[in-house]
């Protein structure tokens, strides 16, 4: 469903990602973890296409981000124009630390802005569908709630639903819980939990272990702009191949 190969991503004198090659299956959910600086939020950020990458490339359900493909090999690339870049990243829901949501519109409307802006879906189709997303995620009485009205937690569950109603063919939350004081966490991940037992496919970087553990299919482990190692987490967690991941892990759990 989301492949990247060799993706590349330098700032300034900076080489952030070091050629990551990533694979996700549809329906899995894969947990990213590491350190502080190793590069875990910008691969997000690639893969969504909210950064440039240097280098290397990234597609969806089979077909590559930013570019197309033309001539009769099907190796030559040109760059595809900004209209069709934005309907690309339509499909990919995410999910940020910091909520990002309009502070002068309500939850609803918050929700419904995409589908009116991008999509130019009918107005009641529009608000129907983000009604029921409320409702999914437990903010059904708190459609007519302004940000500032809200919790951290419930502000990033308006989050998720504003995802979700793009209908994305995958999700990437960066950290969703980071900005969250710790009694508010819970109510974030166990919107997740529902979402990966719906069978979405999600890349999650987290520092939740307890999390990975427990939703995710595949665990990846990055430092220094690289992957480590990627494994089922009863491996990864338990018998870490690696000297790196082992050291991180003892400082975590």
């Amino acid at each position: 469903m989301l492949s990247a190969r060799a993706v590349r991503k330098r700032f300034g004198d900076t080489e952030v990602l070091k050629g990551v090659d990533l694979d996700v299956r549809a329906g899995e959910v894969l947990c990213v973890i590491g350190p502080s600086g190793s590069g875990k939020s910008t691969l997000l950020r690639c893969l969504n296409l909210l950064e440039s990458i240097d280098s290397g490339y990234v597609r969806v359900d089979g077909e590559l981000l930013g570019y197309e493909e033309h001539g009769t090999s099907g190796t030559a690339v040109r760059e595809r124009r900004p209209r069709d870049i934005s309907g690309q990243r339509a499909r990919i829901g995410m999910v940020f630390q910091r909520f990002h949501l309009f502070p002068h519109r309500s939850a609803l409307h918050n929700v419904m802005e995409g589908p009116l802006i991008v999509q130019r879906a009918p107005r009641a189709r529009a608000e129907a569908r983000a009604r029921e997303l409320l409702a999914r995620v437990g903010l059904a009485d708190h459609a007519d709630h302004y940000p500032a009205q809200l919790s951290g937690g419930q502000q990033q569950r308006v989050a998720i639903a504003r995802a979700l109603a793009m209908d994305p063919t995958v999700m990437l939350c960066d950290e969703p819980t980071s900005a969250l004081d710790p009694e508010l966490v819970g109510e974030v991940l166990g919107v997740l939990r529902d979402l990966a037992r719906g069978g979405m496919t999600m890349v999650v970087v987290t520092h939740e272990m307890a999390f990975a553990r427990e939703v995710a299919d595949r665990v990846l482990f990055m430092d220094q702009g690289a992957v480590v190692e990627s494994g089922h987490p009863a491996d990864l967690f338990t018998a870490p191949r690696h000297e790196r991941t082992r050291a991180f892990l003892s400082t975590v759990l």
